[in-house]
């Protein structure tokens, strides 16, 4: 239990890093965005952005992890983190310069010819935060949560003030007649200033990290990394694949729908999957205090029955946070502008967030191909997630629309879930207490879909109706398996 505690107070201070920022984000920037920008303008804020996810998993090739692994078991954990450093920051220069050479191409790809400075942002702002992966990572490692927590709400802080200057405040300076300066801003830039705000607090952030940085020794060793690539390289398969899970959506739909409103429609999905993807801010900030924690203790005697608790304990908070989101829909929809509340997308959010948990749950199970160097297992079960969100998407998208791509997310993970968890009885059996778990899963689904079956009289009859749902969950859970007892250490 004291092991569980530790977990679940790092878990709380990386949410000062990632869940805060994010709900910053949210409820600063969605809320934001979605009322000074159109449908087809927010829809190249989505589109772009998860772009970005997949290119940071191709210029990080599974380093981060790499990391982890090898700085718990190398003799010299200095020289694993000047190694995967140089790494990063070698082939990131290489990107660096290819890409502005290219960058008209680059531009054309991606389908934003007409505004190739885009583009540019794009590319410096993804080198600024792979250069700065592997310190993160160090801080992880090194138990810092709160410097990590800082610099990343020094990040999101410094995005929001610049984004609310340069499309609030300068806008309303101008139309009072105040002259600013065209270097300092440019209203024919409008949404370039979302990526341009991005880039400066990504370089804040570089700053930040300078004493991580220049703590890093002047020293690579091959043989080092190259174990590092072998074991690293399936985590970029399998990284490539989790992003195809999770962005293929936002970069097909206007390739499928079509030029002349496919902005409009990713801007309209991208506001309605900003909702659900709150279920992945508790998910994200479990996984950066988690995946340090599994190689912890890996060697410990208890190691697979601390595995299993975790993972039960997980799922049960997992399910409050589910059933918060969905529960609650009809307040916390007022996060998006009246244009982006729209039925169809508003669907989505039960079976995105469903996903995420799911994702979440994988995230558990992937403990056993980690510790045990079986990474390729790990690629291969992303990528066959990868090949179900390709194939829903691309036939049934023309059918049924994005919501097609709501489902392929609970598809494609709920197959890794089931797969990871049978190979992992054959190779690092863990007695997780999967009736329980099950048991738990299916009321908290099955408490969602006939809450969106019911027509309540009127919004403090579903409020209260719905809070004694919930109630009624965490009463249970705390009943059978002592939840606030266990993470309260008492």
């Amino acid at each position: 239990m004291k092991d569980l505690n530790k977990l679940a107070g790092q878990t709380l201070i990386y949410g000062l890093g990632t869940i805060v920022p994010r709900f910053l984000h949210y409820f600063v920037l969605t809320t934001f965005y979605t009322r000074v920008f159109g449908l087809a303008q927010y829809g190249v804020v989505t589109e772009l952005y998860a772009f970005m996810v997949l290119f940071l998993v191709i210029l990080t090739y599974g380093m981060e992890t790499g990391f982890f692994r090898f700085a718990q078991s190398h003799k010299d954990p200095e020289k694993v983190y000047s190694t995967s450093f140089f790494s990063l920051l070698a082939t990131t220069f290489v990107f660096l310069l290819l890409a502005n050479i290219f960058l008209n191409k680059f531009a054309t790809v991606l389908k934003y010819e007409s505004n190739p400075e885009y583009i540019r942002y794009f590319i410096i702002i993804l080198s600024l935060d792979t250069i700065t992966a592997i310190p993160f990572a160090r801080l992880r490692r090194d138990n810092r949560p709160m410097r990590f927590s800082i610099i990343k709400l020094v990040n999101v802080t410094v995005t929001i003030i610049l984004v609310l200057f340069f499309l609030k405040l300068a806008p309303y300076v101008v139309s009072k007649g105040v002259q600013i300066p065209g270097w300092l801003y440019n209203p024919d830039i409008g949404v370039g200033y979302v990526f341009i705000a991005n880039l400066i607090a990504s370089f804040s952030c570089l700053i930040l990290l300078l004493p991580e940085i220049l703590a890093v020794k002047l020293s690579f060793s091959w043989k080092l990394w190259k174990r590092m690539m072998n074991y690293s390289l399936p985590l970029l398969i399998g990284g490539l694949a989790g992003t195809i899970n999770d962005a293929l959506d936002k970069m097909i739909l206007r390739r499928i729908v079509g030029e002349e409103n496919g902005l409009a429609v990713v801007g309209e999905y991208g506001a309605s999957y900003k909702i659900a993807v709150l279920m992945s801010l508790f998910i994200q900030m479990f996984r950066y205090a988690v995946e340090p924690f599994f190689f912890e203790k890996s060697d410990k005697s208890d190691a697979k029955e601390t595995y299993a608790t975790v993972m039960k304990y997980f799922v049960i908070i997992s399910l409050v946070i589910y059933l918060g989101i969905n529960l609650y829909l009809s307040g916390i929809q007022i996060l998006i502008g009246k244009e982006f509340r729209v039925e169809q997308g508003l669907r989505i959010v039960p079976i995105v967030s469903l996903g995420y948990l799911l994702y979440g749950i994988f995230i558990n199970l992937s403990v056993w191909y980690k510790i045990s160097d079986l990474t390729r297992y790990g690629a291969l079960l992303t990528l066959g997630g990868a090949l179900i969100t390709v194939v829903i998407n691309i036939i049934f998208i023309p059918l049924y629309g994005y919501l097609a791509s709501a489902w392929a997310h609970v598809a494609c993970y709920g197959v890794m879930v089931i797969g990871s968890y049978l190979f992992s009885r054959k190779h690092y059996p863990i007695p997780y207490e999967m009736s329980k778990i099950l048991g738990y899963l299916i009321v908290g689904i099955a408490i969602v879909i006939v809450t969106r079956m019911v027509n309540y009289p009127g919004i403090i009859a579903e409020l209260v109706i719905n809070t004694f749902l919930i109630t009624g969950f965490i009463f249970v859970a705390q009943k059978r398996d002592r939840v606030i007892s266990v993470l309260m250490n008492k």
